[in-house]
């Protein structure tokens, strides 16, 4: 990973938020910019240099994952630490004056708390997403990662089919995959695995329960992995016994509905005109109204992260962002369907990263 490569960048904006520092506490973006995996740590970025505060648990971890930045290891807990530094660094100190943190990441108390600690001279403001908005758009090393990540998530649906029946219990199923997963390599699961059976399929996130997989209906099947500190994510949609003519007319209006999301994901392209393509697919077919989330987010080091595909977003989609693509309907007390894609923006179109059949597979 070029961690210098992401320092710079950030260091480059800092001018342009009239900013002299800012302050960077949440985790996944500590391991983006400089590598540090631990719990505890903060990360100093300056115009000219960036210090990395933790304590003496993560001595020899630091040591080892920190690129980049200055390593500064003190008994206190990290932000005690970066203060204390500061005050012993008057030149620095006084250098600056505008020094920005990442306010949705911070509790009012944490906040508060820090205000009163940093010296004399020196104001807090807060900075939202200067980190997210380079994380946006994902570099070669972290495609490569995520492709692998993908691809591991995707060969759970093999162990789905094995031993989804009916009677089986939904966090039985879901057990499977995440045994499943960590033999195969993954350090966890990218969220709690959703099987949602029967009337629980209509439960956008129903996370599987104790209830046993009836002898009919869909099955909603949602699940991804972390590999290498990537997330995965992909959904699909059983049927357990004979499908009606009605459950195949709307799982296939939602397979168009996808595909048609799919197509139209290229540069350039505004993140509500995705969600529209999905959405004029499923209003044709009279099944819009059941389509109560939007499209698709993005996917990295979070399993949920910018940009949003949504209704009406101007933002444009760029090469390298890697965006979930996943509608789906829900009718009440019945049964719910939703099909979903982790795909890599392209210049004229995408890479589909979980290439998992999508025919309707009855168990």
């Amino acid at each position: 990973m070029n961690y210098k490569r992401r320092q710079k960048q950030l260091q480059s904006s800092l001018a342009n938020s009239r900013l002299d520092a800012l302050l960077v506490t949440h985790l996944p973006n500590i391991r983006y910019l400089c590598g540090f995996t631990g719990s505890a740590g903060v990360l100093l970025v300056t115009e000219k240099q960036c210090v990395f505060f933790t304590d003496g648990r993560y001595t020899e971890q630091a040591q080892d994952e920190v690129s980049g930045a200055r390593i500064v290891i003190k008994s206190k807990g990290p932000l005690a630490s970066l203060t204390e530094w500061l005050t012993s660094q008057k030149a620095i100190a006084r250098s600056l004056k505008r020094v920005g943190f990442e306010g949705e990441r911070m509790s009012f108390a944490g906040q508060r708390s820090l205000a009163k600690s940093m010296p004399s001279g020196m104001r807090l403001h807060s900075a939202s997403s200067l980190v997210e908005s380079i994380r946006i758009v994902k570099d070669s090393d972290e495609l490569q990662l995520m492709r692998t990540a993908a691809l591991l998530g995707a060969s759970l649906f093999e162990r789905t089919l094995q031993v989804l029946h009916q009677g089986v219990k939904e966090i039985e199923v879901a057990a499977e995959m995440e045994h499943a997963a960590s033999r195969a390599g993954a350090e966890g699961m990218s969220f709690p695995t959703i099987i949602a059976a029967g009337k629980r399929s209509a439960l956008p996130h129903g996370r599987a329960s104790n209830q046993p997989i009836p002898g009919d209906g869909f099955v909603v099947c949602d699940f991804g992995v972390i590999l290498t500190g990537y997330c995965s994510d992909m959904t699909r949609t059983v049927h357990v016994g004979p499908p009606s003519e009605e459950a195949r007319r709307v799982y296939g209006a939602v397979k168009e509905a996808q595909q048609a999301a799919v197509d139209a994901v290229h540069s350039g392209q505004k993140l509500g005109e995705v969600d529209r393509a999905a959405r004029k697919v499923l209003q044709h077919h009279k099944s819009g109204k059941y389509f109560t989330h939007s499209t698709g987010h993005g996917v990295g080091l979070e399993i949920h992260e910018a940009p949003r595909v949504a209704a009406g977003l101007e933002d444009e989609l760029k090469p390298g962002m890697v965006i979930t693509i996943e509608p789906g309907v829900y009718l009440p007390d019945k049964w719910g369907i939703r099909i979903e894609d982790m795909v890599v923006v392209t210049e004229r179109g995408c890479e589909v990263l979980t290439p998992t059949n999508k025919e309707l597979i009855v168990c």
